[in-house]
C-alpha cells in the first residue's frame, strides 16, 4: 500500500468528515497535527467532546487522542465527532468502533467499501437477515454488536395483469406494485392469485409478501363495467402510444395496426380467453379514435365470435363489425361512472384490463 509522505515545508492538506463521511479539504500549518488540532480545524467548540479517528489507507479506523500526534504517512483522511463513547459494528466481519448511537447505511457502504451493485443486510438471529437501503438509518445496540453483510440482492418477481415487475425487497405495497406496472391503483378491484388457495381481494393500502410460495399474479377487474351502446368517434390518422407498444411487446402479444372499413384498428392475434368459452383464444380488435388518448377506446371486437361452453347466449354481443372482410363480434362494454376514461392514466394497456374483466364476468371465473 502506498503511503503519503508529509511535505517538507511543514504544511499539508488533510480531508476531514463528520459522521456522514462527506470529506472536505482543510489546510494545516503543520505536518504533525494532534487529534485536538484536527478537531479544532474542523470546527468543534471548546465545550464539545472531540472524538477523532484516522481513516488509514488500508481501510482501518484508528482512534486519535486529543494530545496524540497523527502519522500522516498512514493516511490523510479523518473523521471527527462530538462524542464521549462508541458502539461496535462489523462490516463483512471487520470491526469498527463508531462514535454515535446510529449509523446511516450509506456510511456503512463507504466504510466497508461495498460496491453499489451489492445489497447490504443487517444480520439477525433465527430470522432472515434484514435488507436495508442506503437512506436507512440504523440504531446501533448499546450493549452488543450490529453486524452488516453485503451480497447480491435477491430479486422477487410479480406478475401484475401481464406486466412483470421486480423488487429487491420481499415486501411490496399494493399501491407500489400497481403504480410500477402502469396502473392507477384506485380504480380497480385487485385480486391476488396464489396456487392452491382461494383468490383473495387486496386493498390498495395493503402489502404483499413476495416470499410466500405459490404467488401467481395480480389480476385487475374493472370496478364498473356496463352493457350498452356507444357512438364511435370519427377516425383519422393515429399512432399508438409508446407505453402501448412496450406493453404489447413485453407480454409477447402478436399485434398490428390496420386501416380497414373506414376505421383504424389495433388487431391482436391469438388473444387468450378464460375457461368457460368454447374457444381458447380469439382475434381481438380495438377501434382507436383519432384523438386518442384524449378520446377513449370503447368496446372491443372478436373473431370468430365467442360462445359460452354452456351454450347460454352472451348479452350485448349480437352486432357484428366488418374488419378486413371478416365479421367481428362486437362486445358492447363501456366504462361506468366510477372509473371514467382519464387521458393522463388510461391507454390500450388499461383498456385491455376492461376486456379481460368483461370476458371473465360472463363465465364467472
Amino acid at each position: 500500500m502506498e503511503h503519503h509522505e508529509p511535505p517538507l515545508d511543514k504544511t499539508t492538506t488533510i480531508e476531514i468528515a463528520g459522521l456522514d463521511l462527506n470529506f472536505h479539504a482543510f489546510p494545516l500549518d503543520t505536518t504533525t497535527p494532534t487529534g485536538g488540532k484536527i478537531a479544532n480545524v474542523f470546527g468543534l467548540r471548546p465545550d464539545q467532546t472531540p472524538y477523532v479517528m484516522q481513516w488509514l489507507d488500508e481501510g482501518d479506523l484508528e482512534d486519535l487522542r486529543v494530545q496524540e500526534q497523527a502519522d500522516l504517512s498512514k493516511g490523510l483522511k479523518f473523521i471527527v465527532a462530538d462524542s464521549d463513547g462508541t458502539n461496535r459494528i462489523t462490516i463483512e466481519g471487520e470491526g469498527f468502533d463508531w462514535p454515535a448511537d446510529t449509523i446511516a447505511v450509506s456510511v456503512v457502504r463507504k466504510l466497508g467499501r461495498v460496491p453499489p451493485n451489492r445489497g447490504i443486510y443487517l444480520e439477525r438471529t433465527d430470522v432472515p437477515d434484514l435488507p436495508v437501503k442506503d437512506d436507512d438509518v440504523i440504531k446501533i445496540k448499546s450493549a452488543g454488536v450490529e453486524h452488516f453483510r453485503s451480497r447480491k440482492p435477491e430479486v422477487w418477481e410479480l406478475n401484475v395483469q401481464g406486466k412483470k415487475i421486480t423488487s429487491t425487497v420481499p415486501m411490496i405495497s399494493v399501491f407500489d406494485a400497481l403504480t410500477r406496472a402502469g396502473f392507477d391503483p384506485n380504480v380497480w378491484i385487485i385480486i391476488l392469485k396464489v396456487a392452491g388457495q382461494p383468490k383473495r381481494q387486496l386493498s390498495v393500502d395493503g402489502e404483499i409478501d413476495l416470499r410466500a410460495p405459490g404467488i401467481e399474479k395480480i389480476r385487475l377487474t374493472a370496478k364498473d363495467v356496463n352493457n350498452g351502446e356507444a357512438h364511435a368517434a370519427p377516425l383519422r390518422e393515429f399512432a399508438l402510444l409508446e407505453v402501448d407498444e412496450s406493453y404489447l411487446d413485453s407480454v409477447g402479444m402478436q399485434w398490428e395496426t390496420r386501416n380497414s372499413d373506414g376505421h383504424r384498428w389495433l388487431i391482436i392475434q391469438d388473444y387468450p380467453v378464460p375457461d368457460g368459452y368454447a374457444a381458447k383464444s380469439t382475434t381481438l380488435a380495438l377501434m382507436v379514435p383519432p384523438t386518442y388518448p384524449q378520446a377513449e377506446i370503447d368496446m372491443f371486437y372478436v373473431h370468430p365470435p365467442l360462445r359460452r361452453s354452456s351454450g347460454i347466449a352472451i348479452p350485448a354481443t349480437e352486432t357484428s363489425q366488418a374488419i378486413g372482410g371478416l365479421p367481428f363480434q362486437r362486445w358492447s362494454r363501456h366504462r361506468g361512472t366510477t372509473a371514467p376514461w382519464n387521458p393522463q392514466r388510461d391507454s390500450v394497456v388499461t383498456h385491455l384490463v376492461l376486456v379481460e374483466s368483461a370476458l371473465v364476468k360472463e363465465v364467472g371465473e
